[in-house]
């Protein structure tokens, strides 16, 4: 399956022999260049153990050797989390002391 935009990728040395220490990957594009077969050329970044970008970079890796921890579409239909509203007399009432 190839990687989009935004998929979280845990790259290893089956993906290619220069990740002896695997990194997980945040997909920014794939690249249409022309490769060999089962090949692809992925920009992104390279995330941390908490998930921070701390690194961008380009690499070159088998598609068959990437493991995906995370989807773009999956994060997509995460909706965040909505406060209940108040209204302005009850947030004013809790400022200023009334009576």
């Amino acid at each position: 399956m190839l990687p989009r935009s935004g998929d979280v990728l845990h790259v290893t040395r089956t993906a290619s022999v220069q990740f002896a220490n695997p990194i997980f990957f945040r997909v920014i594009r794939v690249h249409d260049w022309p490769t060999y077969h089962g090949w692809v050329w992925l920009d992104g970044y390279e995330l941390d153990a908490s998930g921070d970008a701390v690194e961008r970079r380009s690499i070159f890796v088998q598609l068959d050797g990437l493991r995906q921890l995370y989807t773009n579409s999956a994060r997509r239909n995460h909706l965040p989390a909505q406060r209940p509203m108040r209204n302005n007399s009850t947030a004013l009432a809790q400022r200023v002391r009334v009576g």
